[in-house]
Order: structure tokens, then sequence, then C-alpha cells
């Protein structure tokens, strides 16, 4: 079981750590993102931070499970407002957001059955 989560753990890392860069960035796709749901795009830094916070605690989570749940249903929030936002703004695209989310969530699950 610990291959499974360590997989999902760092895939799911490694997503986030690419979003982050983006938003860091400016990236035009996820200015456009933030823009359609009516975020600040002068705020995006700030859900670099969580992405990043999120990635280190999944990363860390494979040595010390607590921590991987902990950040694992961190992520599920995260993700969860995204989804209400884009659906707030009529935005249909939440697909990426949705995928994510339940990514996070087999994430928060494998964590304590791989200790």
């Amino acid at each position: 079981m610990f291959i499974a989560a360590a997989i999902v753990s760092v895939l799911l890392a490694l997503m986030l750590t690419f979003s982050a860069f983006g938003k860091l960035t400016k990236n035009p796709m996820q200015v456009e993102s933030m823009t359609a749901v009516n975020f600040p795009v002068d705020k995006m830094w700030l859900l670099a931070i969580a992405e990043l916070a999120g990635a280190a605690g999944l990363v860390v989570g494979l040595f010390w499970w607590p921590i991987g749940v902990a950040a694992a249903v961190g992520v599920v929030a995260y993700f969860l407002g995204a989804v209400v936002m884009h659906l707030r703004a009529n935005d249909k695209n939440i697909a990426p957001a949705g995928v994510l989310m339940l990514a996070a969530a087999a994430a928060a699950v494998l964590a304590p059955l791989a200790a």
C-alpha cells in the first residue's frame, strides 16, 4: 500500500508545484482562469504558497503519515474552494480542480493505510 500512497502523493505534489510555479510566474492561462473566477491576480501568490505547502506536506507525509493526511485534507479543501469559485462565476471548467481534489482525497485515504 505504501507504493500506491507514494505514487499518488508524489504525483499530486508535482502537479501542485507546477501549478504554483504558473501562479508565481503569472502564466497567461492561470491569469485567465483567475480572471474568469474573479480572483485578484495580484493575490495569486497566496494560492501558490498554499499549493507549495500542500506539496511539501504530501512528501513529508510519506515519512510521517499524520502530516500527509493533514496536507491531503488541506488540498481537498483548497480544490473544493476552486470548484465553488468556478461554479459561482458560471465557469463550467471544473474538471482540473475536481480531478486534483479526488487525487488529494485518495492521498488522504492511502496515507494511513500505508503506515
